[in-house]
């Protein structure tokens, strides 16, 4: 039925285009050259038809995903942690984990169907129309799907209220909650308590990237330490 209606939509969107390209141009237009003046001026339609082909090239992209012939378009590099400076880097790499635990195809993407097994593990199952409008709300590229950039928005717009109280996004975000008390995410006791707060996203993620440097520093001096023990009962063993 959508695909269908969306069909309408679009042959009369061409069909009310090409009525407009056959309208007659006015007297005073056909006889501007001779009079200078006063100047041709454009049909009042005229500006619009950049907005009628992106609306066109919208539906028809419309069309072609319900109809599974869409292509999928390239993206522009996405960065998480200059896109989203309200989450800390450990908070991202825990909400990317969840997102990989669900993305069952491995492609990126949490389509209808792993969405649908993921709010049964969650708990809070939803019927197809819910989930279509849970991918709705946050799909911004119509393809009918979540990206990782996408599924962090769910989270964004929960801790900005955007989302209603007994929305589908709202139970996922509810229910995907970490406990930002460990996680560091503005020093909120929860998740939904991180409002903004008067702080430097850019210190705060020098401070965890220097936290990160440390914490490997340390466990290559463990290894190199479990190393030289190994070598010395080694030696011992040989002698």
């Amino acid at each position: 039925m959508a695909s269908q209606e969306l069909a309408r939509k679009l042959q009369r969107r061409l069909q009310w285009e090409e009525a407009e390209e056959g309208r007659p141009q006015p007297a005073s237009c056909a006889f501007a050259a001779r009079e200078p003046e006063p100047e041709c001026e454009p049909p009042a339609w005229a500006p619009t038809a950049s907005a009628d082909a992106e609306l066109s090239a919208q539906l028809t992209r419309r069309l072609d995903i319900n109809e599974g012939t869409a292509r999928p378009r390239r993206c522009k590099v996405f960065n998480p942690y200059t896109e989203f400076p309200e989450f800390s880097r450990r908070l991202i790499k825990d909400l990317e984990s969840k997102f990989k635990l669900y993305d069952a195809g491995r492609d990126g993407f949490i389509d209808l169907m792993e969405l649908k097994l993921m709010m049964e593990k969650l708990g809070a199952p939803q019927t197809h129309l819910g989930l279509k409008n849970m991918i709705k709300e946050v799909d911004e590229d119509f393809d009918g799907q979540l990206s990782f950039r996408e599924f962090l928005l769910v989270f964004h717009k929960a801790a900005a209220g955007e989302l209603e109280e007994d929305s589908g996004l709202m139970a996922l975000a509810k229910l995907s909650e970490i406990d930002v008390a460990q996680e560091g995410v503005k020093g909120a006791k929860h998740f939904f308590e991180a409002k903004v707060q008067a702080l430097s996203c850019a210190s705060k993620f020098e401070a965890e990237l220097k936290a990160e440097q440390d914490e490997r520093k340390r466990e290559e001096e463990k290894r190199r330490l479990r190393q030289a023990a190994f070598r010395e009962l080694k030696a011992a063993f040989s002698t």
